[in-house]
Parts: C-alpha cells; structure tokens; sequence
C-alpha cells in the first residue's frame, strides 16, 4: 500500500550474519533502519559493550539507515550517549520519550537531562509519543497535566528534532484512547505555530528516515 512510506526493520548487529541481510534489505526503498532497545528479551545497555554490535551500527549508519530506540530509560539515554560517542555518524530516534518516568532524585533527574541536551547535539530525534497515561486507574485529558515533560523535551531538542509518532496499536486501546493521544499532542504542537506544528507531524520525519513519498498525493519538502 503506497500509505507505507518506510519500515523499520528487527535485526540484530551483533550476529554474524547482520551485515549479509542489511546488504539485503537496504536494496529496497521502504527499509529505512532498525530497532534496537530494551525490547523482544535484549538490553540495549549491555549491548553497546558489544564491540561486535558496535561494529554492526558503523555498518547501518554507513548505509544511511537510521537506528530506532525502545522503551526509553535513563540508562538506556546514557547507553546512547556512549554508542554515538562510537559512532558519530548515526541517525538516531528515541522512541516514547514523554512515557519515560523521570527520576525522583535530583541528582539522576540531573544526569538524564544533561545525556539528553548532549544527544540533541547530534544526529538525534525524539519520537513525542505515549504522552497520555494512566493515574490512579484514570486517564487524565487535561494537556497542563502533561506539559512540563513535554516543554523539557521541546526545550532541549528544539522543534527540528521532534517527531510524531502514534505509538499504534498500543494507543488504540490498550493503553489509552488513540484520540486522546492524539489530541493532547495537536493541542500541544499547534500552540507552537503551524510551522512548528508540521515539522513534528510530518516534516521532521523526512529528516529522520529519510523516505521518499511513494504516491503524487502525498507531501514532499
């Protein structure tokens, strides 16, 4: 279906047959990169100690291909201080970052901001996804309840970095009401201007994948 504009793909650096199936992959247009995270029983964290890993994200980023994150914590946000540290060169996508829970010392709370602003320094974009959450068995509708984690996010990445993203199908009923997710990032996002607001629904995300409308009624930069 040419509403399909891109894939991320699951496939491991570390293994040895990694650079034979991204070699494969990578001749088809709608492979834009992979996911790796605390994600399908693997611990991004540890993985980055893997030379052999390591070895495997040089050979995406040279690709051009981008690399999505899972399940964001404040260790896995240092891992990937580390890993592009190693390798400059990578497109990175942070992925769900408002659902990550902050920490309640100010000292971590600190270090989780400060890996943050230095990863905005690169290569880095941020998917403004799983906003809305449950509390107390509610989920609350009122976009102040949300805003401060989203101006941090706004306030270090700046409106070139941030990205949509649907979070589907989880947002479609498993966690929260997919409309309720998507209005509180539409009252969020528009408040910042049009401009702004197209770079986050669409517009950034040509940057950070890198896919090519594949139908005339689609947008293009």
């Amino acid at each position: 279906d040419p509403l399909i504009v891109g894939m991320v793909g699951n496939l491991e650096p570390e293994k040895p047959e990694f650079r034979e199936y991204l070699g494969r992959y990578h001749k088809d247009p709608l492979f834009r990169g992979i996911r790796c995270g605390n994600i399908w029983g693997r611990n991004v964290v540890t993985q980055v100690e893997n030379a052999e890993f390591v070895a495997g994200i040089k050979e995406l980023a040279a690709a051009d291909l981008s690399m999505d994150t899972a399940n964001p914590s404040p260790a896995l946000i240092q891992a990937m201080v580390r890993l592009t540290d190693q390798v400059p060169g990578l497109r990175l996508v942070l992925d769900h970052l408002p659902g990550m829970e902050p920490p309640a010392d100010p000292a971590a709370r600190r270090t989780v901001e400060n890996n943050l602003r230095e990863l905005a320094k690169r290569n880095v974009f941020v998917k403004v996804s799983v906003v809305a959450r449950r509390v107390d068995g509610k989920v609350p509708t009122d976009l102040a309840f949300y805003k401060p984690r989203l101006d941090l996010i706004w306030d270090i990445f700046g409106e070139d970095r941030l990205i949509y993203a649907s979070d589907w199908p989880n947002s479609a009923g498993n966690w929260v009401p997919y409309a309720t997710e998507l209005a509180l990032v539409r009252e969020y996002f528009m408040a910042k201007g049009r401009p702004a607001a197209e770079k986050y629904f669409w517009k950034n995300s040509i940057a950070a994948y890198k896919w090519v409308r594949r139908d005339p009624s689609q947008p293009q930069l």
